[in-house]
């Protein structure tokens, strides 16, 4: 694995603008080699970053996106739990990406974690030309935070889902962070990517950022995101960044 590509900025305001560009240059790249882009999102807060400028940007072949979700809460999509709902509300509305490119949980298993696992596997390897009993699809770009106990996607320290090497898509039905039944993409998948790109600001996991950027501590899920051939990038606020020592952040360019 390569060193990670840490990049630092005074506010969350240029972080997005930031992100817009990286995301508009990732995305002409991926159409130009292989026709698409397929892109994985989180939640919280990370939709409203990546699409406060990038949503306007009208050099963007938005028509060639494959949006997918590095994990899901097992709720309806209009639930205000989905994070279906928040990129929708934040991006996918305001952009023309055709709705048979979106590849989203499937609501009649919403109730059957296990099933709506295995469902989004089969969605997400038919949408990606891949099969699911090969190595990992590989993902152009796999947009992701962190919470502050060094969780991402929806791999818990501790839980046996960040151990899992043979699926690509598993479920928790006891997550420690409501609401309790989840999918998320495994490790492999994240580590098969082109692109990994954690979006940090605030400056309320600086501690766990250093941990994880510094300190590579195993213990937190987000530091097994190691891709193996693929590039592994934070974009973080200054107020993030602050303790950063080893891995310094660098000059942001394309």
């Amino acid at each position: 694995m390569q060193q990670p590509k840490v990049y630092s900025f005074p506010n969350a305001d240029q972080v997005a603008q930031a992100l817009d560009k990286f995301l508009a240059q990732a995305s002409a790249e991926a159409i130009k080699r292989h026709g698409k882009f397929s892109v994985a999102f989180s939640g919280g807060s990370l939709p409203a970053t990546v699409a406060k400028y990038l949503k306007d940007n009208k050099s963007v072949d938005f028509d060639k996106w494959f949006v997918f979700f590095s994990d899901e809460r097992c709720v309806e999509h209009t639930d205000a739990e989905s994070n279906y709902k928040l990129v929708k509300d934040e991006l996918l509305s305001h952009v023309p990406i055709p709705d048979n490119q979106i590849i989203r949980i499937n609501e009649a298993l919403v109730l059957d974690s296990k099933l709506a696992a295995e469902d989004y596997d089969l969605q997400m390897s038919k949408a990606l030309g891949c099969d699911v009993v090969n190595q990992p699809p590989a993902f152009d770009c796999i947009l992701l935070g962190i919470g502050p106990d060094g969780h991402t996607c929806s791999l818990f320290p501790g839980y046996p889902q960040v151990q899992e090497k043979s699926k690509w898509v598993t479920f928790i039905d006891d997550s420690p962070k409501p609401p309790a039944s989840r999918i998320t993409l495994t490790v492999p998948v994240l580590n098969q990517a082109r692109n990994v790109v954690f979006v940090v600001t605030g400056g309320s996991k600086s501690d766990t950022v250093k941990l994880i950027v510094d300190g590579r501590d195993q213990t937190l899920p987000a530091a097994r995101v190691a891709p193996t051939e693929g590039s592994l990038y934070w974009f973080l606020d200054d107020a993030t960044a602050k303790y950063l020592t080893v891995n310094k952040p660098a000059e942001f360019k394309l």
